[in-house]
């Protein structure tokens, strides 16, 4: 179990999240303590980039080309306090904030969460088991999937409540006999504002018939009866009929 005062890995995401991929909160970060043992690697050549003014992104490289065992596929569940096994195998490279923001991320993306709720073990920086993945960090990213999951079905039907709610508008205005101010007195809406919603609405119905249309094709295509199929035997000609009614 991880030290309360500082937390090894952000296996317990925050529940502020409304991205399904934003990051964490910043107590769900790992461990950034410096190692305070001897290198074990070479220290990083002329050409590579340096700790300071790193970005998350050239750190996730940098990662992924020195410990393409652990980052260089699917993400896997860390082992506790890797930010010192990667502090002491490179040294320099990696500073404490960038590996902050770099884990805050990568912990927190959905990926990273669905690895935990399947794995039974943390893996090193070689890709080695190294340690139980505690029930508790499971639990926790179950919990946090079903949130995401709420809220993105959540956004999705509210979405398309507005889409409707458009879809509408757009045949109340081409069935109306109003005048526009009179039509956007009654709908509350400025001739500004009725105009941008119609051209979305309007793009949305072309958008839709694009979709359905196939979709009706083939369903009519099933509707249609089966073609006749012809006979397996065809009937014989009328000469030798006559010539079997002869015998």
């Amino acid at each position: 179990m991880s030290d309360a005062s500082t937390p090894d890995l952000p296996d317990t995401p925050a529940a502020a999240h409304t991205d399904d991929d934003a990051a964490p909160a910043a107590h769900t970060s790992p461990d950034a303590a410096p190692a305070a043992t001897a290198s074990t690697e070479t220290p990083p050549s002329a050409g590579a980039p340096s700790a300071h003014g790193m970005t998350a992104a050239e750190c996730a490289q940098a990662l992924k080309q020195r410990f393409p065992a652990l980052f260089g596929g699917s993400p896997k569940p860390l082992k506790l306090k890797i930010q010192a096994d990667i502090q002491e195998r490179a040294p320099g490279v990696f500073s404490k904030s960038v590996l902050s923001a770099f884990f805050r991320r990568f912990t927190g993306s959905t990926s990273y969460l669905i690895a935990l709720t399947r794995a039974r073990q943390r893996f090193d920086l070689d890709g080695q088991p190294a340690g139980e993945l505690a029930q508790e960090h499971r639990d926790a990213a179950e919990q946090e999937l079903a949130r995401r999951r709420s809220i993105t079905q959540e956004r999705r039907a509210a979405e398309e409540e507005q889409r409707q709610q458009r879809q509408r508008l757009l045949r109340d205005f081409e069935r109306t006999t109003l005048t526009l101010a009179n039509f956007c007195a009654l709908k509350g809406l400025t001739p500004e504002t009725l105009e941008a919603t119609l051209a979305q609405a309007r793009a949305e119905a072309v958008e839709m018939a694009a979709v359905t249309a196939p979709v009706a094709g083939m369903t009519a295509r099933r509707a249609l009866p089966p073609k006749p199929q012809p006979p397996l035997h065809p009937p014989l000609p009328a000469t030798t009929t006559r010539k079997t009614e002869q015998l």
